[in-house]
């Protein structure tokens, strides 16, 4: 029986030294076992690898940045949905999400299908609302702090011992020793993606990530857990490996059961010296090291498509503990033609 092709729309096609998850979004895509696939890569920046990897990117196009507002977002893709008639779009920027989220109804009536967190699931899980989530939740997350100006920064000594983490709202994270190295972690981080800044408790211990996927109803379709074996300056995950822990996989299936979670996700936890398990964050998306899960046994990018159709699927229930994935980097040979042409005309 002939497989259904899909064509696909996928964001985030960076590879610097935070890479997005797109180009392992992909590879995870082109092994999908229930369908075939032509890519479709949406980009930002014409210097954003996956363009130019044509052997798993069928076309690429630009679309504006979300700074521009859903409606130059929603005529682009129009457009682009005119020429290639797009199934599905898996955005995986965090900056994104929220207009993608915006405009799920309107593509749907044009035939385009996401399968993304609800507004009020985006909203929660913000940083600074991680307090309030944990305890309606019932999960345990750091002492944290959301704040606009460093003039409050000596009313929360008392509340705070050092170090102390500096978050930014989307990305980045400092730690911070003292009220000089906060200083110059909230200018730098808020520079690049503005307030609020988060302070956060600093929880010693082992870091962990698990990726899932839930299908809007509370049910579990798949979650991975890993270690991480070896994180770089900015604190990314460059190696990890995938482990058994019941602990875990329960904090897990609670979050999604309690939240009725739609989408992929990223759970970051710390475990401390006591066996406790703390949130640090929840990415309501996919993570860069997602090819991970497809290795061991989950392939959630192909599952999260059949359920943006909906398609009947079923939850995985095991993967392959004990096997690690560790990144690396090669440098394509591009003609700079290919360069002029998605700069000027907007796709190659």
């Amino acid at each position: 029986m002939e497989k259904a092709k899909y064509t696909i729309g996928v964001t985030a096609l960076n590879a610097i030294d935070n890479p997005g998850p797109g180009v392992p979004v992909i590879r995870a895509l082109q092994e999908a076992k229930s369908f075939d696939v032509k890519i479709i890569g949406l980009s930002y920046e014409a210097l954003e690898p996956g363009i130019y990897m044509h052997d798993i990117v069928d076309k690429s196009y630009t679309i504006p940045y979300p700074s521009t507002g859903t409606h130059h977002l929603m005529n682009r893709l129009r457009e682009i949905h005119d020429i290639e008639k797009l199934d599905v779009i898996i955005p995986n920027f965090d900056a994104e999400l929220f207009s993608f989220i915006k405009l799920e109804p309107d593509l749907k009536k044009m035939g385009i299908h996401l399968f993304m967190p609800t507004i009020e699931q985006y909203e929660e899980r913000q940083k600074v609302n991680l307090p309030e989530f944990g305890e309606k939740y019932n999960i345990k997350v750091p002492k944290s702090e959301a704040i606009f100006s460093l003039d409050k920064m000596p009313e929360l000594e008392e509340d705070f011992k050092w170090p102390i983490l500096v978050k930014g709202k989307f990305y980045e994270a400092s730690v911070a020793h003292n009220f000089e190295q906060v200083n110059i972690a909230f200018n730098r981080i808020s520079s690049k993606w503005g307030l609020p800044i988060i302070i956060q408790e600093f929880i010693h211990g082992t870091e962990f990530n698990v990726t899932g996927l839930g299908d809007g109803k509370g049910n579990t379709i798949a979650a991975v857990p890993i270690r991480k074996q070896y994180i770089t300056d900015s604190g990314k995950g460059w190696g990890g490996i995938a482990v058994t822990d019941k602990k875990l996989l329960e904090i897990t299936d609670r979050f999604i059961s309690s939240t009725k979670w739609r989408g992929g996700f990223e759970l970051e936890l710390m475990k401390d010296n006591k066996g406790d398990f703390y949130m640090m964050e929840i990415n309501p998306r996919i993570p860069a090291w997602i090819y991970l899960a497809v290795g061991v046994g989950q392939n959630i990018p192909e599952a999260l498509v059949n359920l943006a159709l909906g398609n009947e699927v079923k939850p995985y229930t095991k993967y392959d503990a004990g096997k690690m994935f560790v990144r690396y980097s090669w440098d394509m040979i591009v003609d700079l033609k290919e360069f002029e042409k998605i700069s000027t005309t907007g796709e190659l």
